[in-house]
């Protein structure tokens, strides 16, 4: 009687149990199907930018068209007006930004850039030609050993007042396209020609000259 009644319930519990185990096989395959098409259209997706990854073009060097930003101080990341740059110096010192992606071509120490507003009349022909109203750029980077050219100074071998760089007192004059007046500087500073947009200097064309030291310091 015992067993006769125990039966029916046996079986009825086998039968309750298959159609769990077919569901949980059929849910199990909708998952890898799911997973597998997810999978191949993800195959041509550009992987996802990294956090603290430099933007594109954060690298590369100015371009015509780019404003110039301070890079340093209370205003950096500011966009640089003519009326920014006190006249006779000090320099400022400024990074290209691209104005179409507003990407500040910050990623390269080589970018960095001296802007300083001078008397006109003080400065060659060529020097004259690449500037805004006596404003006039050059690399930052010294051309001997590629330290930061941070000093605006009375030169040691004359009365005005030059670009120095303090690793090894190496001197230019921007009067004259930044020419070495002192030191062991191999070539002067690179020249960046500047423009004028809405109020705002801009780059007017390439580096004229190599950026960068001649050798490791």
């Amino acid at each position: 009687m015992s067993r006769s009644s125990f039966t029916p319930n046996s079986a009825s519990s086998e039968n309750s149990t298959e159609p769990e185990v077919d569901a949980g096989i059929e849910q199990t395959r909708r998952t890898l199907l799911l997973g597998a098409l997810a999978s191949t259209a993800c195959l041509g997706c550009s992987p996802p930018a990294r956090a603290g990854e430099d933007p594109p073009g954060s690298d590369e060097r100015p371009q015509k068209g780019d404003v110039l930003v301070f890079s340093e101080g209370d205003k950096e990341g500011k966009l640089i007006t003519a009326a920014d740059v006190p006249a006779g110096g000090p320099p400022i010192h400024a990074w290209p930004k691209d104005p179409n992606t507003s990407v500040v071509r910050s990623a390269s120490r080589l970018n960095e850039i001296l802007i300083i507003k001078l008397d006109p009349a003080e400065l060659d022909e060529k020097t004259r030609a690449r500037a805004v109203d006596g404003i006039i750029a050059y690399s930052a980077i010294c051309s001997h050993a590629g330290c930061p050219v941070t000093a605006w100074v009375k030169s040691d071998v004359g009365d005005q007042e030059v670009f120095k760089c303090m690793c090894h007192n190496s001197e230019y004059d921007p009067r004259a396209g930044a020419q070495v007046v002192f030191g062991p500087a191999p070539r002067r500073l690179a020249a960046l020609p500047l423009a004028l947009a809405d109020g705002s200097l801009s780059v007017a064309g390439n580096f004229i000259g190599k950026v960068g030291g001649a050798q490791p310091g």
